[in-house]
């Protein structure tokens, strides 16, 4: 069987365990990659893997980089009934503390904010608010619906996990205009021009383009920037780490507690 029938029938497999778009399309892009700078078999054996590994690390990629593209690879054996093919990851010393030049403080945050209102961008300007109020994912962002501002909480789905958040009464009173206005009655809130929820790419050009009316740094303005300030600020105000971890939907209380110490 070929590598481009495998990937086909590699993105069923992933949809079916209910993958996001975002890693989905992630993993067939680094296992495409995989089979066209290995030349590896089917299925591909953990010598060629490991090779590659190796090699992407020799051109200086990062080893979570590495062990990112890894992941797709090694998923991919177990797709294929050889998880025998798995290569270990890199071992990758973690950060104790995050660069500080790379933190969003609360100020630069409430700069966007005031950016995004004096550009009229009152799109980006509720994503901001509605990532940084949650702490959800940007690729969650879909489960914030029309239904979920009325009950005033979201059930999120990610990872092959579940949880529920509550949303913010202020939040949920500007979604609730910004759906009356666009006669949004049900499924999510934040669409793109096509109708579908907005994607990655999407939400980061937004947030990118208010960098410089805002006189923020571009390298400190990303999704995952705004999760790691409400991580701060909720541990700040709660001291509950493990409440923190089910807000954040960690498997790991450990991982929650790498946010915490990241915020110096």
């Amino acid at each position: 069987m070929s590598a481009t029938a495998d990937l086909t029938a590699y993105r069923a497999w992933l949809q079916n365990r209910e993958r996001s778009p975002g890693t989905i399309a992630k993993y067939l892009r680094d296992t495409a990659r995989f089979f066209a700078e290995s030349g590896a078999p089917q299925p591909p054996p953990k010598a060629a893997v490991a090779a590659w590994r190796d090699a992407l690390a020799a051109k200086g990629y990062a080893p979570a980089s590495v062990n990112a593209m890894l992941a797709a690879v090694n998923a991919y054996q177990d797709f294929c009934g050889n998880p025998a093919g798995k290569a270990k990851p890199l071992k990758c010393q973690r950060r104790i503390f995050c660069e500080a030049r790379r933190e969003l403080s609360r100020a630069e945050y409430f700069r966007l904010l005031d950016a995004a209102r004096r550009t009229g961008r009152k799109r980006t300007l509720l994503v901001l608010q509605t990532l940084c109020a949650t702490g959800i994912r940007v690729s969650e962002l879909r489960f914030i619906t029309a239904e979920a501002v009325r009950k005033g909480r979201a059930a999120i789905r990610c990872k092959g996990k579940c949880r529920e958040i509550l949303l913010p009464k202020p939040l949920c009173h500007k979604l609730e205009r910004w759906c009356a206005r666009r006669r949004i009655h049900n499924g999510p809130v934040f669409l793109g021009r096509g109708g579908q929820p907005l994607d990655r790419v999407t939400v980061w050009k937004m947030l990118k383009a208010l960098c410089k009316p805002a006189g923020v740094a571009r390298d400190k303005v990303f999704p995952h920037n705004l999760r790691h300030l409400f991580a701060r600020t909720f541990y700040g105000l709660e001291k509950n780490l493990s409440k923190l971890a089910d807000l954040l939907g960690h498997s790991s209380i450990e991982t929650t507690r790498i946010y915490i110490m990241e915020s110096g």
